[in-house]
């Protein structure tokens, strides 16, 4: 019966046809959710913000109210509710303000979720509303925030929804800057045209779509495959053997946090070495190493020499390791020491990087065989 039905014709277009079918229901659900979830953020944000503006203490003590808020939440709702993901929300909410959200004559319709104070109180119906008008996923929106310049995030959001752009085609327009080079473009359409077309890369599968961190953290899931769980795994086992070294590193924190201009970071490993006396700041990266990983590992050593650094210690060296099956890589930044005898010190004192990178590849295949098993 098998062969018969391997050799009949039309079995082949029976199994493509129910896989586009499948697969078009998991985005449809996906999507669906995403827009309740981003409705539902912003409302978030909302009430946030105008908390704060019901008294001068409130709004004078903003950060303990959202350390105190995530909490509470994450206690009761599970995780997706931390202290970053709720500053996202209310930032989301004065990026995107009612009165810029409502501002076309299809979204003026919408005008009246603002109106009664009896509405602002009524979940269900405000987010019905409210996902009508933000179309595109949450992903989509927190990659937005980092665009500083608000006609450039205007352009991205529009172009976004337009052409239908994937989370990682969104970020490599943004980070090839393709609203200033459409903007001195002479020829506009043609640039907007080439800028439709996706990428190899920017293909994200069914199964990426439902797995996405955001949405599980909403719906309090837990995929044992994601790649949010994977770096938690690796941070935990990176710590350890950090630890077993020898008594010259000594543990600081996880998630450490840190603020620049209006912006919250978080540094995932810190350290204490004791023989260099410095501290040794860790960014693990779930993919491959680029200069905007660099770039982002000197902004944190800077901070940290400023803010961190007690007298008498000498400059944080940073630690890149970045994680993708079969290709590992670690990298120290060592630059801003002041002379090279002490860079030379480091290089001796600190774990060589190829021993991190084997250490890496080898917990990274670890993990993976056992999800499998």
């Amino acid at each position: 019966m098998k062969t018969k039905l391997a050799a009949d014709s039309g079995y082949p277009q029976l199994i493509a046809a129910l896989e586009n079918l499948l697969a078009a229901a998991r985005r449809s659900a996906a999507r669906a959710v995403n827009t309740v979830m981003t409705a539902t953020y912003w409302e978030v944000g909302r009430r946030i913000v105008e908390f704060e503006q019901g008294g001068e203490k409130r709004a004078a003590y903003g950060e303990e109210l959202i350390a105190r808020l995530a909490g509470d939440l994450t206690a009761k709702l599970g995780r997706g509710f931390g202290a970053v993901n709720l500053s996202q929300m209310k930032r989301f909410y004065l990026t995107w303000p009612p009165e810029q959200i409502l501002q076309t004559a299809s979204e003026k319709s919408a005008g009246n979720i603002f109106q009664t104070t009896s509405e602002k109180l009524a979940p269900a119906s405000n987010v019905s509303r409210l996902a009508a008008i933000f179309p595109l996923p949450w992903s989509h929106y927190v990659r937005l925030m980092a665009v500083k310049e608000p006609a450039a995030r205007r352009f991205y959001e529009a172009e976004a929804l337009r052409c239908g752009w994937t989370g990682p085609q969104l970020d490599r327009q943004i980070s090839t800057v393709f609203y200033e080079r459409t903007a001195l473009s002479r020829n506009k359409v043609a640039m907007l045209t080439k800028g439709e077309k996706p990428k190899a890369e920017d293909r994200v599968t069914p199964d990426d779509e439902v797995k996405d961190p955001f949405l599980l953290e909403f719906l309090n899931l837990k995929d044992e495959y994601s790649e949010h769980e994977l770096e938690e795994a690796l941070l935990r086992h990176l710590e350890s053997f950090l630890l077993e070294l020898g008594g010259d590193f000594t543990f600081v924190g996880r998630q450490r946090r840190l603020r620049i201009g209006d912006e919250w970071y978080r540094v995932d490993l810190l350290f204490f070495h004791r023989r260099l006396r410095c501290l040794v700041i860790i960014d693990l990266k779930i993919g491959k190493f680029s200069h905007a990983d660099a770039g982002q590992m000197h902004t944190y050593l800077n901070y940290a020499r400023r803010h961190w650094t007690n007298e008498g210690e000498n400059p944080p060296v940073g630690l890149i390791l970045c994680s993708q099956p079969h290709d590992a890589l670690a990298q120290y930044a060592l630059e801003g020491l002041p002379n090279k005898v002490l860079a030379r010190q480091y290089k001796l004192a600190l774990p060589q990087a190829k021993r991190l990178e084997a250490e890496v590849e080898k917990t990274r295949s670890l993990l993976e065989t056992r999800r499998k098993e």
